[in-house]
């Protein structure tokens, strides 16, 4: 592993904080604050035994991604000691079989064979010989894609011929990442600085579960519960016994350090589901243009763990179900050089059957939400007339601050389908006008009537006129129309409209 090293000469702590505050001790729990973007602020706090002059003072309180010159060792809140830091280091180098063979290259060490077992055959019964020891000369460690190379008996050979024993003695070893600082006392003192630093290997995301009723086959507003989980991972190469967690939420900008890249470890290496009880809800509150949300407990996080916290639990949710069907093909742009575009087939010769299902409810206190929404993933469930529950489909949702609506597609419908025929068109050059007329077919073989949403799009031209429709509209955008249409049980319904573009 590469040692990571910063220096900062020469830096003055007299930080004083309100005496309001009291100052924890160094055995309270590190304090992580987890952003979306796979960082993390985290904050402990380091006895400082101080002799009068230089002091080497060393804590293994950090990650094996810590940013070195992100590092604030200060003061305790409500003092005003001061002490100077003259130089600080930081080694991430763990151990590891890796780098023990990269140390002894040039070295022999010994390398232990593993047992044979073979078999008798004049009794066939197996026998066990031991494992053996076999001296080799590693003339190159290897690493990445490149193999290893070890003398053995005077041969050379690519892999390890066994596995290497290295003496206990060797230097430098670290068992974990490591902050070193050498630090300036005026005289004697014991305090508890508090350390804080930004690492990467943290992230968390939000994961709502909508569980819908039975037998709502028919649109409008259905009463569902709302489940909501923060999943946190920890791939930042240390463990936290006792970490207060907070968790920050909103697009903060953030410049990844170069040359550093954040693998996130497959959610299978380790899991772990926490419930957390009414006496330690999750709270959150407005931060600066953010939101942060406190779990209001102290969590065990191992290294390479994912865990799961619930932080929503809402009965009686409000959610609407509708069914939109655009028809037209996707992508179509409306020409902007002040004339339409007269090519007959534009955006008919690709026509959409499918009806999509939306679902929608309203982050609001009245709808028994109100808390904003971190983005995330979204699953709806529905109950069988069993009881059990059934997955209907999932949507990604972006950040959602209260009184704003969540829509989500889940699919499209089974039993309800849609077409898109062009039944008229004219193009007058001359008089600068062309005219085209659409019929749009709706079934429905559910046993209710549906409610659909037609969308078209106006793509011809920056001028245009309804000239003629069968059903009202409303207009979304300056080329977007949507048109409601009730589909009846088991039957059918047609809309029909007419446009003029000019220019």
């Amino acid at each position: 592993m590469r040692k990571r090293f910063f220096v900062a000469f020469l830096a003055v702590v007299t930080t004083t904080i309100a005496a309001a505050q009291q100052t924890p001790s160094s055995g309270d729990s590190t304090a992580l604050t987890i952003y979306n973007d796979n960082f993390a602020v985290a904050r402990t706090w380091v006895e400082l035994n101080l002799k009068p002059g230089l002091n080497d003072v060393t804590t293994t309180l950090v990650t094996t991604q810590l940013e070195p010159d992100s590092v604030i060792l200060r003061n305790p809140p409500g003092s005003a000691v001061t002490f100077q830091i003259r130089e600080q280091n930081y080694d991430a180098g763990v151990v590891t079989q890796e780098w023990l063979l990269k140390k002894f290259e040039g070295k022999t060490v010994d390398f232990q064979l593993s047992p044979v077992e073979t078999a008798d055959r004049s009794v066939g019964t197996p026998q066990f010989f031991p494992a053996q020891i076999v001296k080799g000369k590693i003339l190159r460690a290897g690493g990445g894609e490149q193999q290893p190379l070890i003398e053995v008996n005077g041969q050379l050979q690519f892999q390890l011929p066994g596995l290497p024993l290295f003496p206990a003695a060797t230097d430098g070893l670290l068992l974990k990442p490591t902050l070193r600082w050498q630090i300036q006392s005026d005289k004697a003192q014991s305090i508890p600085a508090e350390l804080a630093y930004i690492t990467g290997g943290f992230s968390w995301q939000a994961t709502y579960n909508v569980i819908t009723p039975e037998a709502a086959d028919v649109t409008g507003d259905q009463q569902a519960d709302i489940l909501g989980w923060v999943t946190i991972h920890n791939d930042s190469g240390a463990e936290f016994q006792a970490a207060r967690i907070k968790l920050m939420a909103g697009d903060v900008a953030k410049v990844q350090p170069e040359g550093r890249r954040f693998a996130r470890r497959q959610m299978e290496m380790a899991s772990e589901m926490v419930m957390v009880s009414d006496e330690t809800q999750v709270t959150q509150k407005a931060f600066d243009d953010f939101h942060l949300y406190d779990l209001n407990r102290t969590v065990q996080l191992r290294d390479g763990e994912t865990k799961q916290i619930q932080f929503l639990n809402a009965s009686g949710v409000a959610i609407t179900r509708t069914y939109l069907y655009d028809g037209s093909a996707p992508n179509l742009q409306p020409v902007r050089s002040g004339r339409a575009n007269q090519e007959e087939e534009y955006g008919i010769d690709i026509s959409n059957t499918k009806v999509r299902i939306l679902q929608e409810f309203k982050n609001s206190l009245p709808n028994h939400l109100g808390i904003p929404m971190p983005s995330g993933r979204l699953r709806v469930y529905r109950r069988d007339s069993d009881g059990q529950m059934e997955f209907i489909g999932e949507s990604l949702i972006p950040h959602t601050p209260t009184e704003d609506t969540v829509k989500i597609a889940t699919g499209n419908a089974f039993d309800v389908k849609g077409s898109r025929t062009q039944t008229d068109f004219h193009a007058n050059n001359s008089g600068h006008t062309l005219d085209e007329t659409f019929q749009i077919k709706l079934t429905n073989q559910k046993p209710q009537p549906v409610a659909v949403t037609v969308i078209e799009h106006l793509y011809r031209g920056e001028n245009w006129e309804i000239t003629d429709k069968s059903a009202d509209y409303v207009k979304a955008d300056s080329h977007t129309l949507h048109f409601p249409v009730q589909v009846p049980a088991k039957g059918e319904s047609t809309l029909t409209y007419s446009v003029r573009y000019t220019w």
